[in-house]
């Protein structure tokens, strides 16, 4: 993690993005559902469209235990428009331009590809509870193991 170190069980940060149905999401507007925030690198790559099918598939369970899933990523909004509908994603995604909302996660870092580093998404996801506390963080995770950790997690 970053500087921006979080707890478990302390607060997870608020945020304000758009989302890919043109409104502008909080993370408040969610108290007294539990939220599956994850954060991946790129809309309609292999292992983001693993993730996101994933939680697609289990959505129904997810939603069952009272839990919502946003899923964060750099891209623009008109890509997350035609990822969603590609896969029929029955959830929302949000548009972080400016990694800022990453960044206060902790999850925008340096990653390598073929010998050269650059910046980016850093795939993870927290679960979050009803009244907005971090309750699991899960850093630097496989798309698959992500899914079946959140599942888990939320019992």
């Amino acid at each position: 993690m970053t500087e921006h170190e979080l707890q478990l069980g302390g607060l997870a940060p608020d945020f304000a993005l758009p989302a890919d149905n043109g409104q502008t999401v909080k993370l408040s507007d969610f108290r007294g559902k539990r939220v599956i925030l994850y954060f991946y690198p790129k809309d309609d790559t292999s292992g983001c469209t693993t993730q996101a099918c994933g939680f697609r598939d289990n959505y129904p369970q997810i939603e069952e235990k009272n839990a919502v899933i946003l899923g964060v990523s750099p891209d623009g909004i008109a890509s997350h428009q035609k990822f969603k509908t590609k896969y029929d994603l029955p959830f929302m995604l949000l548009a972080d331009e400016e990694h800022h909302v990453a960044e206060a996660y902790g999850v925008w870092g340096e990653k390598k590809m073929y010998g050269k580093s650059y910046m980016g998404i850093i795939r993870s996801h927290f679960l979050i509870d009803e009244a907005g506390r971090i309750v699991d963080a899960q850093v630097k995770i496989s798309p698959k193991d992500s899914i079946e950790k959140a599942i888990a997690t939320l019992g």
